[in-house]
């Protein structure tokens, strides 16, 4: 990693070329940033700089829900919007499906501010639900920003009635000249939803402190923070630390990794023990085997739910943002983050990532036993290994003596042996596929009709965006007749 502080040499400067050109963003020096943990900091602060807004504010959010704290937050807004301050909303609409409908949104239209839905299904566009807006962004008078992972729900305060604690997340407050980029990244998405946004003030920011940044601002297909996390995995030359809600790494990026542990880098993974989406957490388990052969360090997070997307590396890069490491945040969806070059707030973000591994399970491997001899497997604490039918009581006594002791050793270790997590999900579609063949023999009826009703909705949009390209392209031709 470069270090900020080093004044400017050609290697110095050919990294930070690098880094521009992967991100696709410049180095804004002049920034203030705060680290805020957990949603009821973020709710905090995003609540006093809207109640406090005196001429714009600019909120995009992939999740705001119908509930207590989704209604506070439009409260908020309305009340702001009837007091002459410009408000404009951007939600994804499979982020909101199930979470809240137009009619919450009623009152906040009504007082004069905008909302606008990001890529709802439209005819003509038969993939177009692939693409989303997972950004969480609030921008107040061109002064005040704010990016993270926390989206707008009473979930992420948890429910202390049920004692379900807080959902653990991430996420800063940023001033300086880098509210610009900010605003810039909401237009960006206002226009992709529609006409443009209107022209907003200028509100020239001078420097306000000394952390230098970048905000990337990926869109579908463009991959900036994937090159971005691909470059630092091999820059970092002694600690690598990484969060993540919903890790699905790609050949690539584990590569990348584990090139980097064998190098000598102390990398970090932590991951959810429990998920909101158990198939993504599955997922993630049946990749952890190749982490740990190559020295890397994988930890579960043991609260509910962790949704932070971090990175910090060798104590003088940061990254905060929405960003998770898999495929759909690297290429299919629109996301925010900020990359941070501050050995001060590196240093917050790699101690609050110290005190977070003090509430989580490490993941090991067992030793071989003997030559040819599988590693001992285990799952966690929540959820108990399968134990095959079968072998008698003196089978299912062992099986519970084992657990006991795996129970135990987690308990007195903070480790947990890692399972044979990859055998899930091959049982669990080789189940989906045999049910299918079983409906498609028994009642053919159920799948026909599916797949007829998907193939005329398929031929349906692509017989639209046909008729839209030719009628364009006969525009096309009319307008150089007509020169």
């Amino acid at each position: 990693m470069i270090d900020p502080l080093i004044p400017s040499t050609p290697n110095r400067l050919l990294a930070e070329q690098a880094l521009s050109r992967a991100a696709g963003a410049p180095l804004l020096t002049g920034n203030a940033v705060e680290l805020l943990i957990d949603a009821a900091a973020n709710y905090a602060a995003w609540l006093a700089a809207i109640r406090a807004a005196q001429q714009r504010v600019l909120l995009e959010n992939y999740i705001v829900r119908d509930d207590e704290v989704g209604r506070e937050f439009r409260d908020a807004l309305v009340e702001r919007a009837q007091s002459g301050v410009f408000v404009a909303v951007i939600v994804d609409w499979i982020g909101c499906l199930g979470q809240s409908r137009s009619s919450f949104w009623a009152p906040l239209r009504a007082a004069g501010g905008e909302v606008r839905v990001f890529n709802p299904p439209q005819l003509g566009e038969p993939f177009g639900w692939v693409s989303r807006d997972h950004r969480k962004l609030l921008v107040v008078d061109g002064l005040h920003g704010f990016l993270s992972g926390v989206c707008i729900s009473a979930k992420w305060l948890g429910d202390p009635t049920r004692n379900v604690p807080p959902w653990r997340d991430t996420g800063v407050a940023v001033r300086g000249p880098v509210l610009a980029e900010l605003e810039a990244a909401f237009a960006q998405s206002w226009g992709a939803t529609g006409t443009s946004l209107r022209e907003l003030p200028a509100q020239p920011q001078p420097a306000v402190g000394e952390v230098a940044l970048r905000l990337i601002a990926t869109q579908p297909s463009t991959a900036g923070m994937y090159r971005l996390d691909q470059l630092i995995a091999s820059m970092a030359r002694r600690t690598l630390w990484l969060t993540d809600a919903y890790f699905v790494g790609i050949a690539p990026y584990v590569q990348a990794l584990v090139a980097a542990a064998r190098d000598g880098v102390d990398v970090r993974l932590l991951v959810p023990g429990s998920s909101d989406i158990p198939a993504v957490a599955g997922m993630s388990r049946s990749g952890y085997r190749p982490l740990l052969k190559a020295g890397i360090r994988v930890f579960e997070w043991n609260g509910s739910m962790l949704h932070a997307k971090t990175a910090v590396a060798d104590g003088q890069w940061a990254r905060v943002g929405s960003s998770n490491l898999n495929i759909a945040s690297w290429l299919g969806n629109q996301e925010l983050d900020v990359a941070i070059e501050d050995t001060g707030f590196a240093g917050q973000l790699a101690a609050q990532y110290e005190r977070d591994l003090a509430h989580a399970t490490e993941i090991v491997l067992a030793p071989r036993r003997r030559p040819g001899r599988r590693e001992q497997v285990r799952t966690s604490e929540a959820r108990p290994p399968r134990v095959r039918r079968g072998g008698g009581s003196s089978g299912r006594a062992a099986a519970g003596a084992l657990r006991l002791a795996n129970s135990m050793g987690t308990v007195l270790r903070n480790r947990r042996v890692l399972g044979h997590a990859s055998s899930g999900p091959l049982f669990i579609a080789t189940a989906v596929l045999f049910a299918l063949a079983v409906i498609a023999a028994l009642w053919p009826a159920w799948i026909g009709w599916p797949f007829a009703l998907l193939a005329g909705w398929f031929a349906l949009n692509l017989g639209i965006r046909g008729w839209r390209v030719r009628r364009r392209r006969q525009r096309a031709l009319r307008e150089l007749d007509d020169d």
